[in-house]
């Protein structure tokens, strides 16, 4: 596979960009070689700068539900983009899209922001000024953006690096952060034993999805890690926040909440919402909602905030994310599972494969004792070699998979049975060289 043209733009990209990529996990430290620079994307394929045409397991992290560039998304986006860009001003559309959110989920109200970090930045802030309270419990491997307070033990890229926290993050901000393992019901109940009346929230991954995929998991009593968060958050008058950036309506077409239905106080949203543009959300209860301002006292704005553009992006892509293309998505994804784990199996590579509705992931565990991954600490454990032989077969072959051991694999309405089987050919080579990192 040619990629000349890619290496020649990464090293021309390494001179004016920090690490030659916008976003760390772009950069193939974890897997090496050359990242591929796209140069466009129609339905489940991407083409890079060479003309190399890939199967794409990404999706650009989640946004593209419905494939890349579908033609009612693009017409939606050009129809509004001639009559402006950005106006600074309300518009029609973005009540019409917190109209849909909330039709979809559990909040009553909802805040049109940019970026998924801006959305977990202002969650945390208006949790904060509800309760009167500073400290907040978040979990080891569970990604919430680049906010400062959340920058701990964090997964995504940050496990992709090895990177525990980051320079440029003072002690003071994160020592109101509590940090334990995900899945860890003693843990959390030992935090509130000790700190119950500083806690203003716990705000978790609805399913874990930025260390590998890894599900709230079920307790004895039968309810899930979700709902014994609920539980223990208002017995002792602190807010449960649910981060669904990544499964907002991409595990069903109400997220995670669609799967386990447990209501949390607030909510994240971004990605799906966004049809590929910048734009999240947060939402909740009416009367958490209105504590910012201008209804209330706690502060939040932003110049781009429901803009125009995204705004007809998001509204366009909900709309047309239907029962009938989750069903779709979902059964490819299912099938695919299945492909995977027989190839590994074939080839004898220890494995778990995990998901939270569509959004699966594989990990190369170190050997067939490990049989389920409830947490970060179990994630680190990997064979991280094993995968990065697995990913560049796979790229070799045309599949392009996210770059990272730690990421999920997603799918769209535009996999069909071509691009199945164009996944499933490349397998055996794949397990082949994983089998013999």
């Amino acid at each position: 596979m040619q990629t000349t043209r890619s290496a020649d733009l990464f090293e021309r990209a390494q001179r004016v960009i920090p690490g030659g990529v916008n976003s760390p996990v772009r950069a193939f430290q974890s897997v090496g070689g050359t990242p591929r620079f796209i140069q466009r994307a129609s339905g489940p394929h991407l083409y890079d700068a060479d003309g190399n045409q890939y199967v794409d397991l990404v999706c650009s992290w989640g946004p593209m539900l419905l494939g890349h560039a579908h033609p009612s998304v693009l017409a939606a986006v050009g129809k509004v983009a001639v009559d402006g860009t950005s106006f600074g001003a309300p518009t029609e559309a973005e009540v019409e899209l917190a109209e849909e959110i909330i039709g979809r989920t559990p909040v009553e109200e909802v805040r049109l922001v940019s970026s998924g970090t801006e959305a977990t930045m202002s969650v945390l802030r208006l949790a904060r000024g509800i309760t009167g309270r500073d400290k907040i419990v978040k979990f080891a491997g569970c990604y919430h953006g680049h906010v400062d307070a959340l920058l701990v033990a964090a997964g995504s890229g940050a496990a992709t690096l090895g990177l525990p926290g980051s320079p440029g993050v003072t002690a003071a901000t994160t020592a109101d952060t509590l940090v334990c393992e995900y899945n860890d019901r003693e843990a959390v109940r030992r935090f509130f034993a000790e700190h119950g009346d500083q806690i203003a929230c716990v705000i978790t991954e609805a399913a874990a999805g930025n260390m590998g995929v890894v599900p709230p998991a079920v307790g004895d009593d039968g309810q899930n890690f979700n709902a014994f968060l609920r539980d223990i958050c208002h017995a002792n008058g602190a807010l449960f926040v649910s981060d669904e950036v990544m499964t907002g309506f991409r595990v069903s077409r109400s997220g995670q909440f669609g799967l386990d239905g447990v209501r949390p106080d607030l909510m994240t949203f971004g990605k799906v919402m966004g049809g590929g543009f910048p734009a999240a959300a947060f939402g909740g209860r009416a009367e958490l909602m209105q504590r910012l301002a201008p209804a209330g006292d706690v502060y939040q704005a932003g110049t781009l905030s429901g803009n125009p553009v995204a705004v007809a992006a998001g509204l366009t892509t909900l709309r047309l994310a239907t029962d009938e293309v989750y069903a779709h998505v979902d059964a490819t994804s299912a099938a695919l599972q299945a492909e995977v784990t027989n190839a590994l199996s074939a080839f004898g590579v220890p494995h778990v494969i995990q998901a939270a509705g569509n959004l699966f992931s594989v990990f190369f565990t170190p050997d067939e004792s490990v049989t389920a991954v409830p947490n970060y600490a179990t994630a680190k454990t990997q064979r991280t070699d094993r995968f990065a032989a697995f990913f560049h077969a796979m790229l070799d072959a045309g599949v392009y998979l996210p770059p990272s051991a730690y990421e999920g694999w997603f799918l769209s309405h535009t996999h069909d049975d071509a691009a199945l089987t164009r996944i499933v050919e490349a397998l055996p080579r794949a397990a082949a060289a994983a089998s013999r990192a």
